[in-house]
């Protein structure tokens, strides 16, 4: 298959209104969002939405979100709209927020991987949203990459794992967020299933108390339902060994030097992720820095194209935890599920 690229800026109305022919002749289109590149499909066909899973490696009982261009989309895809779901709509769409109620008989089992419920979001993006209007019908679209890989947040990453797999690729730059987006259950007490850019407090302050769940930061245990993308155990690894040293930023960086120099005297190819923080404890290392811990947004934004720009170039990957609060807590799921949760703590 030839993979086709458009410039979403320069040659936006041909990419989009090609794009929106191709998902809707079911063919699959990795498209730019606020938070990383999705892979869509029709989210209406569930022969199309299979092709995603095919073009991935992607388990089948690891569900899918669909990306409307309206609010009032999402009547035709849950049973009912409930209050909460309006007020949260009204507070944060468009933008980094899914939301996940019970599904209704229009919403193919391929997408929901057989669940009563479908996970619907609004992306905060110029690019999304014109595909979404220009096919038509609602889309079907996990992150952009082979199946347990880092989430792709520039075109290239796209292509390093897409190219000849899918029809086309929008081109609309590096993402902003950098991580997907929360993802909320309204079934039963609301509780964030995938935390990400809009956080637990943003939340609160809109429709009260909101539950996070237990395997935010834990592996699934045996028997446990992925209910949401992103739950499965080891996701978003780079071809390499990830290794998360726990504690304070003093305490974390004299974890991973000592490591280090274990790992290094053994042969294999260092890289630590620092931050701002702990720039100067690796003097003499191989260090990427790739944001400040005072401020886990740019964590956010920089660990997947930092996990892909040293995958297969370092043996193992050290980085450091930061506290799991507000955005800090979409940063410690990503790094935790990249490293298998191979955490070491003094």
């Amino acid at each position: 298959m030839n993979t086709e690229v458009f410039n979403a800026k320069t040659q936006k109305e041909n990419g989009t209104q090609y794009a929106g022919r191709v998902i809707r002749s079911g063919g699959l289109v990795a498209f730019p969002t606020e938070t990383v590149y999705g892979l869509g499909a029709n989210g209406m066909d569930g022969e199309a939405v299979q092709r995603i899973f095919d073009a991935k490696g992607r388990p089948s009982d690891n569900p899918l979100i669909l990306h409307v261009a309206k609010k009032s989309d999402v009547k035709q895809l849950w049973r009912h709209v409930p209050d909460e779901a309006k007020k949260l709509m009204d507070a944060f769409w468009p933008g980094p927020l899914t939301l996940i109620f019970v599904k209704s008989d229009a919403v193919p089992d391929e997408v929901t991987a057989g669940l009563s419920t479908v996970a619907v979001r609004m992306p905060d993006h110029k690019t999304a949203l014109a595909l979404i209007r220009a096919a038509g019908v609602p889309i079907a679209a996990p992150s952009a990459n082979i199946s347990g890989r880092p989430s792709p947040t520039t075109a290239e990453h796209v292509l390093a794992d897409m190219d000849g797999r899918i029809d086309v690729v929008l081109d609309g730059g590096p993402c902003s967020v950098g991580v997907e987006s929360t993802v909320l259950t309204l079934v039963g007490r609301p509780t964030i299933l995938r935390p990400g850019g809009i956080t637990r407090e943003m939340l609160e302050q809109v429709i009260g108390e909101v539950d996070v769940s237990p395997a935010v930061l834990r592996p699934l245990r045996e028997g446990e339902v992925a209910a949401s993308p992103g739950m499965k155990h080891r996701h978003y690894a780079p071809d390499a060994r990830v290794v998360v040293a726990k504690g304070s930023a003093r305490k974390a960086a004299s974890i991973i030097c000592r490591e280090y120099e274990i790992e290094e005297a053994m042969g294999n190819r260092c890289i630590v992720l620092g931050t701002e923080q702990t720039r100067a404890c690796y003097h003499g290392m191989n260090c990427d820095i790739i944001g400040d811990r005072d401020d886990p947004r740019t964590l956010c934004a920089e660990l997947f194209a930092a996990l892909r720009r040293w995958s297969g170039k370092a043996d193992v990957i050290f980085a450091e935890s930061v506290d799991a609060e507000e955005q800090g807590l979409a940063y410690m799921n990503r790094l935790l599920r990249a490293a298998g949760f191979d955490v070491i703590d003094s």
